[in-house]
This record gives structure tokens, C-alpha cells and sequence, in this order.
């Protein structure tokens, strides 16, 4: 007998490439493009060394605070973890223990069914219409847990409110995760539907609209017996899961809420520009609402455009699977690195018509 037969293997996450490169675009991990918050450098700067020698506060007590003021939610509604992959990961082993599978779409942050097959979950995909939208009927079947992204990645389609309410209506017997990520760029959050439905669990990140995926910070809301059942996870898996200059910095952006709003709304200015844009060079999408377009050309496939961008140090997303093989997923990143790519783009696309 073999050490080996006793490993649980599973087909691990797929990253976005991180390449280093001087002068490299890089617009395939829907980063922010902009620092984050003033008050946060403030903050960095006069971070006491000497508190590192001792353990931070399990309980994320300054940071839950200023969420919970935030969000207008009392702090025993606030969960913090390390990145909202964390709070996503521990949402399923706490949540989803039943003999029925859990839902998500088919096209969707591809996490879920790593967590899925990581914890032993059973899980069924269903899938998103022509137009690349939830179909509610489809989960109203029997199910152990709901999970879905809005806005969803990678399509970066927005669902309204009322097609929410209506999943999370219909599976008043199991936790319903809205996973928004993305909201901040023009989606409209479920968070006012917790008052309805303690059943609902909204995840949220710093790690795009405030722009500091390097510190691993993401946070969800919901019921306060909710999240009991989920610290009392967080306490068996590890007490100390947040470092001390992450609470204080995530603190500090959460904040400066003007510099928050300000970030985001060129995000979104550049995203609406570059739409325009892509769609003259030939280019569709599904109209996004997060920091990223999901496009795909008329004539050019996908693969090829994702190489030649790739050699001229411009990096986007591709993925070689079903139903998605021949779109991009395209962060927005500044005014001038968008410039960039668009002109590249141009004199790509104008010279595979000539040579069509």
C-alpha cells in the first residue's frame, strides 16, 4: 500500500498569470489599476513594527466594526476572512453538508467547484441562457446550497434585485450565497434583502474596487445566528486567520469612502469609453457591469487575439472551455493602458481584414 492512496487529489484552481514584466499591460486579474486609499499608505507608514510580535485580534474587532457601521449592520452580522475566497471556502464547509447538490451556473467563477470537490460537496451546473443570464426556474429543483456571483464572472452580467429575491424565495431551506465581487462597478447589492431573508449571505472583497488584493481582505453579512455558525467554523479551522496591518489598512479604506467612489467611477467612465471602442474594431459583449468586458470578435477567434495581445506584453484572460472558448476577459486598467490595447487592437484587426 501506497502513502498515495490515502491523498485527496482534486483539479486545483487555475490563477490568472502573474507576469513581471517592466513594461507589460496587464489586464487578466481584474486588479485595480488605481492605488489604494490615501489613508491607507497614512496608515502603512506608521504601522508600530513591535505589535507584529504579537497575535492580532481573532475577532477582526476593528475592522467587523467599521464594516458593520458601514453597511448599516450590527458587527455580529459581519464575517471577515483572507480574501473573499476564504469566506467563500469556509461558506461551504459550513453551509453545504447536505446529501443534495448545490447549484451554481454553468458559466461561472470557476472556485466553486474546486471548493466543491475539495470538501466533498456534491454539485450541479445550471445553465445560463442564450444571452448568458440566470434562469430562476432552474433553481427552484431540490438542492443543498445556491451560489451564484452578481455581477457574474466572467460574463460580468448583472442580475436585478427581483430575479434574487426570487432564488432566494424559492430555497428558503438552504443558504443562498450571492457572491458580489463585483458590485461595486454598477451592480445593485442583495444586502437590503437580508432583512427579509436570513437565509441570504452576501460575500463582498477589497480585492477590486478598493483595491487591495494584496492584502487578502474579504467579508460577508448575513443573519447574525449565520454568522455564529460560521465563526465557530473559522475558530476550529484557525483563530488568527487575519494579520494585524490587513485589519488596520482594510479599516482605513474602508474609510475614505470619497476616494472609494471616486476609483470606481472611472472605472466604470474607462469600461463605458472602451466599449465603444471594441465594438468598432468588430467585438460583442454581454454589457458588463463589473471591471472587466467579456468579448469576442466577429471573425478574429478568440485564442489567436489572446497571443498575438500576449507577445506584444498585453495580457488578458482566455479559457479553452465549453461555451466560452472564443471570448476574453478584459479588466479595465487605466486610460492609458486601455490605449494601448485599443491600439493594438486596431492595427491587429486591420490587418487580418486585409489579409481576409
Amino acid at each position: 500500500m501506497s502513502w498515495e492512496e490515502n491523498v485527496r487529489t482534486v483539479v486545483p484552481y487555475t490563477a490568472g498569470e502573474q507576469p513581471n514584466k517592466a513594461d507589460m499591460v496587464k489586464l487578466n486579474t481584474n486588479e485595480c489599476p488605481y492605488p489604494p486609499a490615501p489613508g491607507v499608505e497614512r496608515a502603512a507608514a506608521g504601522l508600530d513594527y513591535r505589535q507584529l510580535r504579537l497575535y492580532p485580534d481573532p475577532d477582526t474587532g476593528v475592522l467587523t466594526k467599521v464594516l458593520a457601521e458601514y453597511y448599516h449592520v450590527k458587527p455580529e452580522q459581519v464575517f471577515v476572512g483572507v480574501g473573499s475566497d476564504d469566506v467563500l471556502s469556509m461558506a461551504f464547509m459550513t453551509f453545504f453538508n447536505g446529501p443534495l447538490p448545490v447549484l451554481f451556473p454553468d458559466v461561472t467563477y470557476s472556485f466553486y467547484d474546486v471548493w466543491a470537490q475539495l470538501h466533498g460537496i456534491p454539485y450541479k451546473t445550471c445553465a445560463l441562457d442564450e444571452n448568458w443570464h440566470i434562469c430562476p426556474r432552474d433553481y427552484r429543483q431540490p438542492n443543498g446550497g445556491v451560489v451564484f456571483p452578481n455581477p457574474n464572472a466572467p460574463t460580468g452580467l448583472l442580475e436585478d434585485l427581483g430575479t434574487v429575491e426570487e432564488i432566494v424565495a424559492a430555497n428558503r431551506d438552504v443558504v443562498v450565497i450571492v457572491d458580489e465581487a463585483y458590485v461595486d462597478f454598477g451592480g445593485v447589492s442583495a444586502l437590503p434583502l437580508l432583512k427579509k431573508y436570513d437565509n441570504l449571505l452576501v460575500v463582498q472583497t477589497f480585492s477590486k474596487s478598493r483595491a487591495m488584493a494584496g492584502m487578502r481582505i474579504g467579508f460577508c453579512i448575513g443573519s447574525e445566528k449565520m454568522i455564529r455558525y460560521l465563526q465557530d467554523v473559522k475558530f476550529s479551522f484557525n483563530s488568527y486567520t487575519m494579520n494585524l496591518p490587513a485589519q488596520i489598512l482594510g479599516a482605513e479604506a474602508v474609510r475614505d469612502d470619497a476616494y472609494f467612489k471616486e476609483t470606481t467611477a472611472r472605472i466604470v467612465a474607462t469600461r463605458e469609453r472602451v466599449k465603444g471602442e471594441l465594438k468598432k474594431l468588430g467585438f460583442s459583449f454581454p454589457d458588463s457591469s463589473a471591471n472587466f468586458i467579456f468579448a469576442t470578435h466577429g471573425h478574429i477567434p478568440a485564442e489567436r487575439i489572446f497571443r498575438a495581445l500576449r507577445e506584444a506584453d498585453i495580457y488578458v484572460r482566455y479559457w479553452n472551455k465549453p461555451r466560452i472558448s472564443n471570448y476574453l476577459r478584459i479588466t479595465i486598467g487605466t486610460e492609458e493602458q486601455m490605449e494601448r490595447l485599443l491600439d493594438f487592437l486596431k492595427k491587429y484587426v486591420d490587418k487580418n481584414r486585409k489579409i481576409c
